[in-house]
């Protein structure tokens, strides 16, 4: 009960402030938002390189697994290969 009371006070008095004080409110705005802009833009060009960075860095990586994959592959065919001699290699054994 008393948050609410103490933040309805609080915002009263920012009202009164707000307006009693409106042009030095107007004047520390004008002087806050180009800072403001400044870091937001440094900001996002910063964001937009590593987003860059990381897509070519992620294109590199699908070349790689694509080499991996076809790596796979092969062994799976020559795994199958040696199972099928294997296979025959007992079943003459057995013959013998």
């Amino acid at each position: 009960m008393m948050s609410l009371l103490g933040g309805i006070i609080a915002l009263v008095l920012g009202l009164i402030f707000l307006i009693s004080w409106f042009k030095e409110f107007v004047h520390v705005l004008q002087g806050t938002l180009p800072v403001l802009f400044i870091i937001g833009g440094v900001l996002a060009a910063y964001l937009g390189a590593e987003e860059l960075k990381d897509r070519s860095a992620s294109t590199g990586f699908n070349d790689e697994t694509d080499d991996l994959k076809n790596e796979v592959e092969s062994l799976r065919e020559e795994i199958k290969g040696l199972r099928e001699e294997q296979k025959a290699y007992t079943e003459a054994k057995k013959e013998d």
